[in-house]
């Protein structure tokens, strides 16, 4: 083959690059945008502990996270606690117009039982706690904002703790107690309430595992007790509401599940089942219980913890049993399915040897499945989130499919990462996520509503105050807590404005944004930028720039050869 002709059949191949560049680009921007529906529900969130601070303010009692970082600060990454925190017991009048800046319907946030109740009992209720939530609760509607508030967001107070916490089947009717006061005071004013925030997390974090307040460390018993009080606390508290309460009030009451979605490692039969067997786990714990057409636990949860049971020489199984009365009592107790999901596993069986060495008895040990990650994933500022954008259209596609289709609100969703104000990754995970629920929407999910998490930097839990989520940033070292609107802030304004993902708006900062950058620690002022990224117009730019270059090349080197 001579010069001339291998360089005109490399130009050729090069066209067809180009062209193939430009049609692969162009098929995934959004030439047509899609929206959502007109009533799809925009929100953000936050947490009580995480944001309020005025930990010990007029006469809030003691809660288990209190206790804990107070008394047993190594178990916090930072060694730091939430005494104050972003201090919204202060400044929350800036949260409600932070609120308003997204242009969002709904603002989620919790209730803390201690602030109200500070003993957890009915006779001592705080006047000053009532005050604050009411002014809170007053404020949102002078804006078109609904609040949907979380009676429980793992704030337990700390007496009711020493009788055992979730592990007491007392802690019923203190909950029905604590819940009836709230809808007395606020329910007027309250549309969507949740009752209580990752119950897996509350029972397995709380008192399987050292992770979660109170961190009891005791694998596979207390929590299968906590979890079984709690579902029985919600259907009561849902009884109530709907038997006493909903006619004149006219809101609606659900529970808030969480899980990552749980992708099987390789296309196998075992994998697939080791998916679908941890799904049941993880989200069947509680939403078999309430969602499912015949109630009670999924039957692989009752079955594997039985037979393990037994072969430990236990007299009965860990998983306590719900009367046929009790599992009539519990189906159909919400009005809508919340779910929080952040990220995505890989899942494969654990062995007969149980080679990923799970304590026995545990949960873990009971589910039998071994988690990891793909590597090549993005990753963020905390070492469990790995950004997958499918997961959160499989998940849905699964509670579609398992549940019958129930009204869906993703309760939390978001990123984290190290600080600062150039968040252009964030910005990148609300779009490709926010593309997949268009995408189980459009495939028939009843999706209803997308909150993200969070509002502002707050504190996050075991991470202390070294991970942020926040759309806001909040200055931590300013008294007054300054908060400032990251870029991510601005763009999820622009979303729930227009009801549709925009590719290209990728704002810089502005004024007020280049001045909060300027007094951040130098690992703040970088880490936001660091992973910038590129929108899908400037990715597009950059393959025809270079592409076009090497043609020109090509067509020189012909000519100068001809």
């Amino acid at each position: 083959m001579s010069l001339i002709k291998f360089i005109r059949i490399s130009l050729i191949i090069q066209i067809s690059v180009i062209f193939n560049n430009f049609h692969a680009v162009t098929s995934s921007f959004d030439l047509n945008p899609r929206h959502f529906p007109k009533d799809f529900l925009w929100g953000v969130g936050s947490s009580s502990y995480q944001i309020e601070g005025g930990w010990n303010a007029d006469d809030k009692g003691e809660s288990i996270w209190d206790y804990m970082t107070h008394n047993h600060p190594g178990k916090i990454a930072d060694r730091s606690n939430g005494d104050i925190s972003s201090d919204s017991y202060h400044h929350w009048r800036r949260d409600v117009q932070m609120v308003r800046e997204l242009h969002v319907k709904t603002y989620r946030f919790s209730i803390s039982w201690p602030r109200i109740m500070p003993g957890g009992y009915m006779n001592q209720v705080s006047t000053a706690g009532i005050k604050y939530y009411s002014a809170l609760i007053d404020e949102l509607p002078h804006y078109n904002i609904t609040p949907m508030v979380t009676m429980y967001h793992w704030e337990l107070p700390q007496r009711l703790q020493e009788l055992g916490g979730w592990t007491n089947p007392e802690i019923i009717p203190l909950f029905k107690d604590y819940a009836r006061l709230l809808l007395e005071m606020f329910g007027d004013r309250v549309q969507i309430w949740t009752t209580i925030n990752e119950p897996w997390h509350v029972c397995e974090h709380g008192y399987g595992v050292d992770y979660m307040a109170p961190a009891y460390n005791y694998p596979g018993i207390p929590a299968y007790l906590c979890g079984h009080n709690l579902l029985k606390a919600h259907a009561e508290v849902v009884h109530m509401y709907r038997a006493e309460y909903k006619k004149r009030q006219g809101g609606r009451m659900g529970i808030t599940l969480d899980t990552s979605w749980m992708e099987p490692k390789s296309n196998s039969p075992e994998d697939r089942e080791a998916s679908q067997r941890a799904l049941e786990f993880y989200v069947g714990w509680f939403g078999h219980p309430i969602f499912s057409t015949h109630g009670n636990y999924p039957a692989t949860m009752v079955d594997r913890i039985r037979n393990l049971s037994k072969e430990r020489g236990f007299s009965r199984s860990r998983l306590p049993e719900f009367t046929k009365e009790e599992i009539q009592r519990i189906r159909g107790t919400a009005d809508f399915f919340g779910i929080n999901t952040y990220t995505t596993s890989l899942v494969t069986s654990n062995d007969h040897n149980n080679s990923a060495k799970f304590p026995i008895p545990s949960f873990n040990h009971d589910m039998g499945v071994v988690e990891s990650q793909d590597p090549n994933w993005t990753g963020s500022g905390s070492v469990w989130l790995k950004v997958y954008p499918k997961g959160i259209y499989n998940l849905l596609m699964w509670i579609k499919k398992e549940y019958n289709n129930p009204p869906v609100i993703v309760t939390e969703s978001g990123v984290s990462d190290r600080g600062g104000l150039e968040d252009y990754p964030r910005v990148d995970y609300y779009n490709q996520y926010l593309n997949f629920v268009l995408d189980a929407l459009e495939d028939g999910a009843n999706v209803q509503g997308y909150i993200a998490w969070s509002l502002m930097d707050s504190y996050e839990w075991k991470a202390g105050f070294t991970e942020k989520f926040g759309l806001y940033h909040v200055d931590f070292n300013d008294p007054q807590r300054k908060r400032t609107p990251k870029i991510s802030a601005r763009v999820f304004a622009h979303i729930c404005k227009t009801n549709r993902i925009d590719w290209n708006y990728r704002p810089s900062l502005n004024e007020e944004q280049i001045t909060a950058m300027s007094r951040l620690p130098a690992l703040e002022t970088t880490s936001g930028s660091s992973r910038r990224g590129l929108s899908q117009r400037n990715y597009l730019r950059n393959i025809l720039v270079r592409s076009l270059s090497l043609v020109v090349i090509v067509l020189a080197l012909a000519k100068y050869l001809k």
